[in-house]
């Protein structure tokens, strides 16, 4: 039977007042109770309301129930068989899947004539569906909110109906005061609730209308129970493009218009909510003019220009709203319903600058949270260093990544190009830390690698040389040496680190290189700890490292503790992990590394001197000298990349040859995850199983890269070196990087090209397709151009060409690629590559000792192929590292499925 509804409307329309719209004695049916959303949300609303939901519908699960605190809420399998079983309802709330909801509608209008209200949660019901609702509400005096709202609530009452208005606490928000809220958005109903109390505002009724096509309790059904509310004494609403529901109002109370979604006037498909999609004169700016044509103003409000009238304002930014509505109120002499609570300043309970110093305007400071988010944001700050989730890391990186265009790779987000700026040391550090170390950092660095270089009587240089006896390439020797440096090698320095951790990862430490008091932490100190950090008789080394740091512009925490720890002994492992905690302890606090990384370091740090120091033969170390050169001179004088140099070439560099071979390292450092390298080290990490990644042997990882390096991929290298050596070694070239060296280049690639072409010719007339090419010229990617060119040797030259460097053997490529299309054996000039570059550079570096006879050929191939190890192990400790924080075990391996058989 049809109910009496409001005279003032044309249509049936049943609630006249707000106080109607939730009421304490409303009872409610909840449609698909069981359902995700309402399983988390109805027994909130139950709760808060003092248990209005009589009863819930799934099909299939008659008998069971939905606990509350407040008891159970029983479930049918339909409306009809929970009004046969007693229970009586007036309002609905309807969880139905879009397709479902029109049923749903039918069957609780049909089956219960005292039905009142419906709300109906669920988005995007279908046009054609909505109209049907709307006729049988329409026809049989029901009231309907939505769809797609988040329900309705009343903050006089107590009572929550529908969805999660006021989220899991809904007392929080929806406090009584004087103020109504219509929204399309169900979220900001709650939101704009919370910001009115920073002024002091409470609310009366809050109605989440939805934003689908249809919407069925519009703002003329809402103003006009605005006006029939004597507990509301102004409204704030909430306002979308889409739909002319907001035209032609009668407003009659203070009112603050909040409209927004100017940008969905470019749109051409709806965003967020069905109905937001603005046709022909009603998007934001058309809604915004209605709004201020009722309040009589001429513009939006804004702090820097409030613009109101005592009818109401308009802004577009609901942080604008506590403020207006103020305004509006007060020209109304209506004052706030009670003391102001919070404020909307920003406060933030997390912050990371990521590590960069910030101006103070941008360094934004973290507050206390509430309770008890508080608490628990204390406890997960207790969680030192980062944390990744796991997953599968096959082919897959979060240290490095190419890019397809430009070939160009970057590691930590560093190319490899501006990482070819940098010295060798300071890519080793940025490799595990993420980020290049201070003057003083890189200082510490060169001490650690340095101290560590000379393996006098040491088993893995007397490994090395076993391997190298044995006639074995530069990549196998160095396997060789590295197995022998597994996790007992470096368990004291571990030790160490793991106890400097313990004692300072809560004392609040923030920079290890500035002042701070540890004298606490040295009493706490007993004796065993310290016995760990003391030096043993006759350590002269660890003096002398020490020596070197004191003697440093900058100094550090651990530094200092350790020497007070030991009355000024501490031993060599003490001081390698000091020296690591000082250069990674920022990083881990600021979660840029793992917890096991900063303990793993002095192992890396130990790889690392190793590579280098076992690439040398043992008679190359003595007691006191590597290379020739004095250790304590290495460790007070030199830096890693000299070193590195020295064990190569047998000198220390020139300060351009420094330049360049800095350079080459860099070059070489990764080609991305794909690389054969990168796949060798990332299976060594997969397979001691990364989640323990306290199992993971870090010398065997870096044993994987090794035994992944071989004459096709590292000791190509020298191809190009030896392609150079036969076209310069009968020309008398002194200096090569002399300019006025008296070749004629032109003249040297014509004559190749011509006999290359000839050559050629005659390999494919007898069908000899593996005829020798010509070497690193040409590239897959950057071809097919008149004049190609490969951007990494490109940048290299404009570096070189600023610093006034000169390379003939470079200039002789250069002069080939355009001698070769001159004489038609290329279809336009190709590219000089990359992998030409670093021929030039190191032949450039090792030609005076060749022509002088000091280095055979054979030591130019082994030195190519060895500093291709040194580049790439840069690369190749980014990924151990990272596959070990990432990864999972065994997830490098291929699926059957994948394998195929070849007979």
């Amino acid at each position: 039977m049809h109910k009496e509804g409001v005279k003032k409307f044309p249509y049936y329309v049943g609630i006249n007042s707000l106080a109607e719209v939730a009421t304490r004695e409303d009872r409610v049916c909840v449609l698909n109770i069981l359902g995700t959303e309402s399983r988390t949300v109805t027994p909130v609303s139950h709760e808060f309301s003092g248990g209005n939901v009589v009863f819930g519908t799934s099909p299939g699960r008659s008998g069971q129930a939905l606990e509350t605190k407040v008891g159970a809420i029983p479930v049918f399998n339909s409306v009809r068989e929970g009004i046969e079983a007693g229970h009586k309802f007036d309002t609905a709330v309807i969880y139905l899947p879009p397709a479902g909801v029109k049923d749903g509608v039918a069957e609780v209008v049909r089956f219960n004539p005292d039905l009142r209200k419906i709300v109906i949660i669920t988005e995007k019901v279908p046009v054609h569906d909505a109209r049907i609702i709307r006729a049988i509400c329409q026809t049989n005096g029901v009231d309907i909110f939505g769809a797609n709202c988040l329900g309705i609530a009343d903050a006089w009452n107590k009572v929550r109906i529908g969805g999660a208005l006021g989220g899991s606490k809904p007392e929080e928000s929806l406090v009584k005061g004087s103020i109504a809220i219509y929204s399309n958005s169900g979220n900001f109903t709650t939101t704009i609730a919370v910001y009115l109390l920073t002024k002091g505002w409470g609310t009366t009724t809050s109605i989440s209308s939805g934003k689908d096509v249809y919407i069925h309790f519009a703002p003329r059904e809402f103003f006009n129970a605005l006006d029939n509310d004597e507990r509301s004494k102004g409204a704030v609403v909430y306002i979308e493009p889409g739909g002319y529901y907001e035209a032609d109002l009668e407003i009659n109370k203070p009112t603050v218009a909040c409209v927004v979604g100017r940008w969905k006037a470019r749109l051409t498909k709806a965003c967020g909510h069905a109905g937001s999609l603005a046709g022909s004169g009603d998007d934001a700016r058309a809604k915004e003019k209605w709004f201020m044509e009722y309040f009589g103003v001429d513009g939006i409000y804004t702090p820097e220009k409030p613009i109101y009238s005592k009818k109401g304002a308009v802004v577009t930014n609901i942080a604008h709203i506590p403020e207006a509505l103020t305004k509006v109120m007060e020209l109304n002499g209506i004052e706030p319903d009670f003391e102001p609570r919070g404020d909307l300043s920003l406060k933030c309970w997390f912050s990371s600058n990521a590590g960069l110093p910030l101006p103070q305007d941008l360094d934004i400071k973290t507050v206390r949270a509430i309770s008890p988010y508080g608490e628990q944001i204390e406890e997960v700050n207790k969680q030192i260093g980062a944390m990744y989730p796991r997953q599968s890391m096959k082919d897959a990186s979060g240290a490095s990544m190419m890019d397809p265009a430009t070939q160009v790779t970057k590691l930590h987000g560093v190319s490899v190009l501006d990482a070819s700026r940098r010295s060798l040391e300071e890519n080793l550090v940025m490799s595990l830390l993420k980020d290049y170390p201070s003057d003083y950092g890189r200082a510490l660095a060169n001490v650690a690698f340095n101290a560590y270089l000379n393996l006098h009587n040491d088993i893995t240089v007397l490994a090395s040389d076993a391997a190298r006896e044995a006639e074995n390439s530069p990549n196998t020797v160095l396997s060789t040496a590295l197995s022998v440096l597994g996790k007992g090698k470096v368990k004291g320095a571990v030790e160490v680190s793991t106890l400097l951790l313990e004692l300072f990862q809560y004392s609040g430490l923030k920079d290890p290189t500035g002042d701070f008091d540890f004298s606490s932490i040295l009493k706490g100190l007993d004796g065993e700890k310290k016995r760990l950090l003391k030096a043993d008789k006759g350590d002269t080394l660890a003096q002398t490292v020490l020596k070197k740091i004191d003697s440093l512009e900058g100094k550090s925490v651990f530094i200092e503790f350790i020497k007070s720890a030991t009355q000024g002994k501490p031993s060599l492992d003490a001081i390698l992990s000091a020296i690591w905690m000082t250069l990674g302890w920022e990083a881990l606090m600021t979660k840029r590394i793992s917890r096991n990384t900063i303990l793993m370091l002095p192992w890396y740090s130990r790889i690392f001197s190793t590579m280098v120091g076992a690439s040398v033969p043992a008679k190359k170390h003595t007691k006191d000298s590597f290379c020739g050169v004095k250790c304590k001179e290495l460790i007070e004088e030199w830096g890693f990349t000299e070193s590195t140099f020295l064990a190569l070439i047998g000198r220390k560099p020139t300060d351009v040859e420094l330049f360049e071979f800095s350079m080459l390292l860099g070059l070489l450092i990764s080609n991305g995850p794909g690389t054969i390298s990168a796949q060798g080290c990332k299976g060594g990490v997969s397979a001691d199983g990364p989640e323990s990644p306290q199992r993971v042997q870090i010398n065997k990882a870096f044993v994987g890269f090794l035994t992944h390096t071989g004459f096709a991929h590292g000791g190509n290298g020298y191809e190009a070196i030896e392609f150079l050596i036969e076209r310069f070694r009968d020309r008398d070239l002194g200096n090569p990087s002399d300019r006025n060296h008296g070749i004629d280049l032109k003249k040297m690639a014509d004559e190749y090209a011509s006999w290359y072409k000839n050559y050629k010719a005659e390999q494919k007339a007898i069908g000899n397709i593996d005829y020798m090419k010509i070497p690193c010229v040409n590239h897959p990617v950057f071809k097919g151009k008149p004049v190609n060119y490969d951007p990494r040797e490109r940048f290299v030259k404009e570096l070189f060409d600023e610093k006034g460097i000169y390379n003939i053997f470079h200039d002789f490529y250069l002069h080939l690629v355009q001698a070769l299309f001159d004489a038609r054996v290329t279809p336009n000039v190709w590219c000089v590559n990359v992998d030409a570059v670093i021929a030039v550079i190191l032949l450039k570096i090792v030609w005076d000792a060749y022509k002088k006879g000091s280095m055979t050929e054979k030591e130019i191939e082994n030195a190519a192929f060895t500093t291709f190890l040194f580049g790439r192990m840069i690369g190749c400790a980014a990924e151990i590292d990272d596959h070990i924080n990432r990864g999972r075990n065994m997830d490098t391996r291929t699926p059957a499925s994948q394998c195929r058989f070849v007979g």
